[in-house]
């Protein structure tokens, strides 16, 4: 290769940046249909990655406020057909119960993802940090757990 070559990024690469940078920019109002387009895509585990990435974007923003039950619901629809995005986005709905104190269930908890273990770990309710650090999946939850209610217990 000399220095007059230069190296082409791998088309799926170039879709996924561009598949973020529209899921970034988009309105509510076609939200669906975007994150519709990126699924059809043929690589799946690509896009499914940037669906997710923009899902988590939007949860972490949302999942406090009234309007996060109506987005979800949307999102529920559009992730049909995705078992990872639909378990991410019954996640999210759960550390939004535990975290405004909604009805939830101790075992959804326990059975959950380590990626929702460790955010329930770090930033929840004491009756779930509590159940993590009983029960957590691995010993970094239930640590991170352990840490969060010494935490909750100092203040």
């Amino acid at each position: 290769m000399n220095a007059h070559d230069t190296v082409q990024e791998p088309n799926e690469h170039a879709r996924f940046a561009a598949y973020l940078d529209q899921l970034q920019q988009i309105a509510e109002a076609d939200e669906i249909d975007l994150i519709s387009h990126v699924l059809s895509d043929p690589d799946q585990t690509m896009a499914q990655s940037a669906v997710v990435r923009h899902l988590d974007r939007r949860a972490a923003d949302l999942h406090l406020d009234p309007a996060y039950v109506e987005w979800s619901k949307a999102m529920a629809q559009a992730a049909i057909g995705h078992p990872f995005l639909t378990r991410r986005l019954h996640e999210w709905s759960l550390l939004r119960a535990i975290t405004l104190n909604l009805s939830w269930r101790p075992g959804d908890l326990l059975t959950a993802s380590d990626w929702l273990q460790l955010k329930a770990a770090a930033e929840s309710s004491t009756a779930a940090v509590e159940i993590l650090a009983e029960g957590g999946r691995t010993k970094r939850i239930r640590n991170s757990a352990t840490v969060s209610l010494k935490r909750q217990s100092q203040r």
